[in-house]
This record gives C-alpha cells, sequence and structure tokens, in this order.
C-alpha cells in the first residue's frame, strides 16, 4: 500500500527541518570510520592495555588486526528487576561471539536508576538526567577505540534512550540493542489500581498495599505494565534495533538466551569486516518516524515526547510535537496494554507482539519500510517471531489474526482511530496529553485553578479534605530547569479519587506524569517552564482554566490586560538543589534544552568544522554522490 500522505508530508518537513544538522552529523560519522579494524589506529601500547587481562586466544585475535571486538555497554544492577538478568548476559555474548571467530570486550556498565523505587523521593530529581549521565558513560566505555560494533544491554526508562544517545555519537559503529524481558504476569493491573485507591482514601493498610505491590513486581524482569520501559522495547524493535521480537521474552528461559547469543552474532556479521551498518545510518528520519508511529499506534508513555525527540537531536534530526500531534491524528490505536487497558505485556506478547504491529501498520501504508535495520534493508524483516529450534532461534511470519482482540488488533478494526496523544497549547503554553486511557466526557475541563509548587502540597490538600470540589491543579516549578523535571504519580489516585466522586479534575504541570496518568486529563510537560519564564508562573488561584483535548486548547481565561499586568510567580527551590546527590547535578539543570526540545543537555550537531581529520583510507563509497554528506567529505577530503 502506498505510504499515507501525512505520514510522507511529516517525514519530508522532518528531512528539511533536519539538513544542515543531519549533513553534519553524517560528516562526523564518516570522518569515525576507518577501514579494517578500529583498533588499527591505537599504537602498540594503547592496544596492550586494551587487552593485558584476555584470555591468550582473544588476546592473539586482538593483536591480528584481523577480527572484529564488540563492545559490551551494560545497565546491569541486582537491585533492580529489570536489570538484574544482564548478570548473565556477557558470558552468554562472549561465547556466542567466540563461535564466528571474533571477541567481545565488556567494555563499562552504566548506571540505571528506576522511577519505581525513586517515586515521590528525593532522588527522583536525578531520574531524567540520569538519561545524559547514561550517554556520557556510554561514551566513556566506547572512547578506548577498540571495538568494531556494539551490545547495548538496556531495558528502562531513561536508559535505553541514554545508551542510545551514547551510540549516536559513536554512530560509526553497529549498534544491537539487547533487551532482558519482562517478569511473569502477577496480580491484575485492575486490582493494583484498585488497592492502590483504597490506601489513598485512607480504607487499605501499608501492609495491605505493599502486599498488594510486592504480588505485581515479584521476580526478575521488567514490570509488565505499559510505561516508559517497555514503550523503550517497542521502540526498538520498530526501529530495526533489536532482533525481530527479542523484546518481551521473559528472562531465565532457553529462548531469551538464544536471543542474546544471536544478538551477539549479528553485532559481528554488521561490523566493518561483515555487512556494516552503523548506527548513525540505521537512525536516520524515517526512522525517528517509525518510532513516533510505533509509540502512537501502542499508546505508549509521554515521556518518549522528550526522549524520542533528544535521541533525534543526537543524529542530527529535529522532531517537534507538531510532528507527534499530526501523526496521533492519523495513527490507529492497536493495543490496549495497562494503564490504556487491563492487560500486561505478557498478554501482547501471547496475542502477537511487536511484530504484528509493525505488519499492520506496513500494509495499511502508516510506516517506511524503505528504512536500514541491524538485518539489512527493509522494516519488514521485522514481522517475525523467534522460536527455538534446538538451541538455535529461528524466525517464522507473526500470526496473520490476533490472538487477542480484547489486546491487539488489525488496523482495519483498531481500537481507537487515531493514536490518543494530542498537543495543546494556549496562552499557559505547549503540552502533551495522553488521552488513550481518558473517556471522551472527561477530556473537556473548565474549572477554577488552584496552585501548588509541589506534589507533596498537594497531597497534604487532599489529605485535609480540601480538595473536594471542580478544580484545575496547576503543579508549578516541576520543569527541568526547576527540579530535574520528577514524575508526578503520587497525584494519580488522588485525582482518580476525586474524578470517580463525580468531581471535573485536570491537571497542567511543567513536570512529567509517564503514561500512568491514566484516566485523569493531564497537560504536562508545559514548555516553556516557570523558570524558563513560562506564563504557568502568572496563574493565580481562582482562576478559570480550560483544558479541552478535543481542540487542543490550554488556556487560562484570564481578560488580557490582567494577564498582561501579572507577574511570574516565585517559589524557594532552595530544597530541590542539595540532598540525594542533586547538587552533582545542577550543571544539567542550569544547562538543559526546553521540554520541547527533549529537556537535553548536549548540543544539536549544526556546526561543520572547517576541517574534518577523515582517517587515512576511510570508505566514502557508501554516500550517495551530489548529497550534502558526500559534499561535506569531498570538502574534508
Amino acid at each position: 500500500m502506498a505510504l499515507h500522505p501525512v505520514v510522507d508530508a511529516v517525514t519530508q518537513r522532518i528531512i528539511k527541518r533536519s539538513k544542515p544538522s543531519r549533513a553534519a552529523y553524517l560528516a562526523h560519522l564518516d570522518a569515525a570510520r576507518m577501514q579494517g579494524v578500529q583498533r588499527g589506529a591505537l599504537s602498540c601500547t594503547n592496544l596492550a592495555h586494551g587487552f593485558a587481562a584476555f584470555p591468550a586466544n582473544d588476546k592473539l585475535k586482538l593483536k591480528e588486526f584481523k577480527k572484529p571486538s564488540v563492545a559490551i555497554v551494560s545497565s546491569y544492577n541486582d537491585m533492580l528487576s529489570a536489570h538484574q538478568p544482564f548478570e548473565s548476559f556477557p558470558a552468554i555474548i562472549k561465547d556466542a561471539v567466540r563461535k564466528v571467530d571474533a571477541v567481545a570486550q565488556y567494555a563499562g556498565g552504566v548506571p540505571a536508576m528506576c522511577d519505581g523505587v525513586t517515586q515521590g523521593q528525593p532522588g527522583m530529581e536525578l531520574s531524567l538526567f540520569s538519561r545524559d549521565a547514561i550517554a556520557m558513560a556510554t561514551a566513556i566505555a566506547l572512547s578506548h577505540n577498540m571495538f568494531d560494533s556494539a551490545l547495548y544491554l538496556g531495558v528502562c526508562d531513561k536508559i535505553v534512550p541514554g545508551l542510545l544517545i551514547g551510540a549516536l555519537h559513536f554512530g560509526h559503529l553497529p549498534a544491537v540493542f539487547v533487551p532482558a524481558g519482562p517478569m511473569t504476569t502477577g496480580i491484575s493491573n485492575k486490582e493494583k489500581a484498585r488497592i492502590r485507591q483504597l490506601y489513598a482514601q485512607g480504607k487499605a493498610t501499608r501492609e495491605e498495599l505493599l502486599e498488594n505491590e510486592a504480588a505485581s513486581y515479584h521476580s526478575a524482569g521488567t514490570c509488565t505494565f505499559y510505561g516508559t520501559a517497555n514503550s523503550n522495547q517497542m521502540l526498538m524493535e520498530i526501529m530495526g534495533l533489536h532482533l525481530p521480537g527479542a523484546a518481551f521474552i521473559t528472562p531465565g528461559t532457553p529462548l531469551r538466551d538464544a536471543l542474546t547469543a544471536a544478538a551477539a552474532q549479528r553485532a559481528v556479521a554488521i561490523s566493518e569486516q561483515g555487512n556494516y551498518i552503523p548506527v548513525g545510518h540505521v537512525v536516520d528520519e524515517k526512522c525517528m518516524v517509525n518510532g513516533i508511529i510505533g509509540l502512537l499506534a501502542t499508546g505508549g508513555s509521554t515521556n518518549h515526547t522528550l526522549h524520542l525527540v533528544a535521541i533525534a537531536r543526537a543524529a542530527g534530526i529535529i522532531v517537534d510535537w507538531d510532528d507527534f500531534n499530526e501523526l496521533s491524528a492519523i495513527i490507529p490505536m492497536l493495543t490496549r496494554i495497562y494503564p490504556n487497558g487491563d492487560a500486561d505485556v505478557n498478554h501482547f506478547q501471547a496475542a502477537g507482539g511487536p511484530g504484528f504491529v509493525i505488519r499492520e501498520l506496513l500494509d495499511a501504508g502508516l510506516l517506511h519500510d524503505d528504512v536500514n535495520t541491524i538485518l539489512g534493508k527493509g522494516l519488514r524483516a521485522h514481522c517475525a517471531e523467534p522460536f527455538l529450534d534446538g538451541d538455535q532461534v529461528v524466525w517464522k511470519p507473526v500470526t496473520e489474526t490476533t490472538g487477542d482482540d480484547s489486546v491487539l488488533r488489525p488496523a482495519s478494526a483498531p481500537f481507537s482511530p487515531d493514536g490518543g496523544m494530542v498537543l495543546v497549547h494556549g496562552n499557559l503554553g505547549r503540552a502533551v496529553m495522553k488521552v488513550s486511557a481518558v473517556k471522551i466526557e472527561h477530556r473537556v475541563v473548565e474549572a477554577p485553578a488552584l496552585t501548588f509548587d509541589s506534589q507533596e502540597d498537594f497531597m497534604h490538600a487532599y489529605k485535609a479534605g480540601r480538595l473536594d470540589r471542580d478544580f484545575v491543579a496547576v503543579l508549578r516549578f516541576q520543569g527541568p530547569r526547576a527540579n530535574g523535571m520528577p514524575e508526578l504519580h503520587a497525584l494519580t489516585p488522588a485525582l482518580a479519587n476525586l474524578q470517580d466522586a463525580g468531581r471535573k479534575v485536570a491537571l497542567v504541570t511543567d513536570g512529567r506524569m509517564s503514561g500512568a496518568s491514566g484516566k485523569v486529563p493531564a497537560a504536562i510537560h508545559v514548555s516553556p517552564e516557570i523558570l524558563a519564564g513560562g506564563p504557568l508562573g502568572l496563574v493565580r488561584d481562582g482562576d478559570i482554566i480550560r483544558v479541552d483535548a478535543g481542540t487542543g486548547t490550554l488556556e487560562a481565561l484570564v481578560p488580557a490586560e490582567v494577564w498582561a499586568a501579572r507577574t511570574q510567580a516565585t517559589a524557594n527551590l532552595g530544597s530541590n538543589q542539595v540532598g540525594m546527590g542533586r547538587e552533582l547535578f545542577a550543571m544539567f539543570r542550569s544547562t538543559t534544552s526546553p521540554a520541547e526540545q527533549g529537556a537535553a543537555t548536549f548540543p544539536l550537531p549544526t556546526a561543520i568544522p572547517s576541517t574534518l581529520n577523515v582517517h587515512e583510507g576511510a570508505d566514502i563509497g557508501n554516500t550517495v554522490p551530489g548529497s550534502d554528506e558526500d559534499f561535506l567529505i569531498k570538502t574534508a577530503k
């Protein structure tokens, strides 16, 4: 089927908008590449340090300058369920790589923090910027320049975006992303939500709440709801950075281990010594559009309205919220996974999984097939599901029909004709709303504002019984410059209870709510934030606020002359600057870009050096004659 005209138009607009920065990025990528093994650029002393501790056979291969070396960059730690399985992966990877006559080296680890552990705690204020710290740690791991390709082991919220941003700054290296998989299904998501709301009402004890949570998060593997972690995994599939169907295979199973081994061997196969596919060529404008579409078609986390933007910018690609909004209007919702439904990712996988979604979108003309992936040219190769044949992975075409149409549907009969994510804007700024789980009757709220400067202030008012009314909660000073933009999930049960009691409620904030805002309308990531001059600081208690997902409206209904005469609200943010390591992140808060630019601290690659140090013997044969990258390389030479 022909590509949908809106998908094509958005893609062409991104290509045009990104032309200078993407050309600069590709020039840097080609300048970093060299023929032969990458470690050939090292001196003998450098190289001796790089393999001193290795077994004799591996050391011999590294000395010979013939066989590729694969970097392992891992987010392993053993306190977080999603990352604990990575403990055993390096041994599997090294063994698999030796079998194809190459070498794998554990290049370095990156930090991995869990929003589930830090939720509502001071440590959550480090969460968003941990993404950029992870990208920097990835760069440090790869800076030894020993490697011909890399495997990135990560799952959760900021970890995968950080790894990918880091990988793109070494875009000349091929990259394969390796997931750990979800834990098995615990208690139902409906029951989990019910106990949380009871606890917020004071009708369940802390002991009952803890037992409920422990029955939900009960073993190694990713949490099974469709938040940022599992959205990451879906995106790695649809962007062609995973082996097909790798995302949602549970850890500790033979298939999981076989997929890890196969990923390791694929990293060898796409190195300079094989069928060279660098990650900087995989992640292009069409790939980024596919990622946005995959997010929308599955009701993924709104955190990716930050992360996808930041990932794109690392590759010289400029994406904005208008792109998300226009695509959302024409991308059908194909899944119902908690918090947008009752099922978890294990149910989604059993019903058909990522390959089914990719196939349906391709057949409907809603994805770019003509992209590079780790398998080569064409996304359709990823419409497959892995199985074991002995101890080897084989892939079969995904099922023609959904295994459960309450969880996964074809593009011809979606749950919704749109992607459930909208841009709202007006005199309060620009913000994102996820409405896939918000009932139609709750998508418009016009009510008096109640301003709060922290989620603790909100919860104190709620517990004191002062919020039994219609209102729009305006939660201020929660942006990246103010306090690192922590997630605000503590508000969700309270707002849901008020909505269930018949009150018209909504949230407007320059902070984050991920996808777990659920059934309550929430205009989040309001940009610009107050510390960047944003108008949320002009709101006063009692102002009538209109939030309308249908018309894309985010307005304070205040006379223009009154609005213009107001001054910005202020808050004492001293308590957000110190403690739990927050003082170490002051440089991130002071240099971050606005939310719509990814809340990132790294520059866009727009400046093209007058002289590029292109390695002698660099292969420029893969550039398109007459293209910008071809011109830049020739100029550098």
